[in-house]
């Protein structure tokens, strides 16, 4: 069982200072990734189904995940997840790429394709086509990391005659996961990704995703060059040994729990009990 921490962008990571020393213990401590979440805009107020206060501070994941880059050297750093279908997927790789070598080879890029309207409103993207767009800008950016002379022609984004350098230090490409606890993400992680990412799920809901994968796995077909999906939780508020290893039974391969800590100190001291809990135990 692999163990990272969710959070290194945001509340009291929101402070650089903070992140690079909450990020330095969690590598020393064993830890063997960090993950940002992202939400470039919060409604204002809050109204359902926005998961956050408009106070709640979120650094953007590409700036942190550099900064944070440049403090540790060899915990990997997980975006999770990035609004694909929000950006521009030539500058979203370009950013990528440029984090996996100032990383030297540590980034995983996690992408979702988001839900909150009014996020989607303020920012001018049509709410519509979510998961095609996200698919079809994942493949674009697949073909400016991969391809000598990067050409894509698909449904939302076209170009040719370009070039982007450097290319990511991992080959061929950072793995990719796909977040999303719906049928349609299920085959998209399936179809597309490295691995899946299932955010605050209990080990009921955990078992049905896992279900749902399995059903999706029956249906699409994945390339054999993607090797088997890796499976990753951000669990419920509280985590044991015992809990983990219920998580791992079920076939979870990653659990990256989200303490929620108003504190640098709680932070800390939740990295030094997990390590005494789990690290070297999975």
């Amino acid at each position: 069982m692999k163990l990272g921490l969710f959070g290194i962008n945001m509340n009291v990571c929101s402070n650089p200072e903070v992140a690079a020393r909450v990020a330095k213990a969690a590598e020393v401590a064993g830890f063997e990734s960090v993950w940002t979440g992202e939400h470039v805009v919060l409604p204002d107020p809050q109204v359902p189904p926005s998961p956050l206060p408009p106070s709640y501070p979120l650094l953007d994941p590409t700036v942190s995940l550099a900064y944070v880059a440049a403090h540790t050297k060899t915990i990997r750093l997980g975006t999770g997840i990035i609004i694909l279908p929000q950006r521009n997927p030539l500058v979203l790789a370009k950013e990528l790429a440029s984090v996996d070598v100032v990383s030297n080879g540590r980034l995983i890029f996690g992408l979702g394709i988001g839900y909150l309207k009014p996020e989607f409103d303020a920012l001018g993207i049509p709410f519509d086509q979510k998961g095609p767009r996200a698919m079809d800008y994942l493949q674009a950016m697949q073909a400016v990391w991969t391809q000598e002379k990067p050409a894509y022609h698909g449904q939302f984004v076209s170009f040719g005659g370009i070039q982007a350098l450097p290319q990511p230090v991992q080959k061929p490409h950072p793995p990719v996961v796909i977040g999303g606890h719906t049928k349609e993400a299920f085959r998209r992680a399936v179809q597309h990704a490295n691995g899946w990412y299932g955010f605050a799920l209990d080990l009921e809901k955990t078992a049905e995703c896992l279900a749902g994968l399995k059903k999706a796995a029956q249906e699409v077909n994945r390339p054999i060059s993607l090797g088997p999906l890796d499976i990753s939780i951000t669990p419920g508020p509280t985590l044991d040994l015992d809990l983990a290893k219920r998580y791992a039974d079920l076939g979870v391969h990653r659990l990256i729990p989200f303490p929620r800590a108003k504190t640098e100190q709680v932070l800390h001291d939740f990295i030094k009990q997990s390590a005494d809990s789990f690290v070297g135990r999975g």
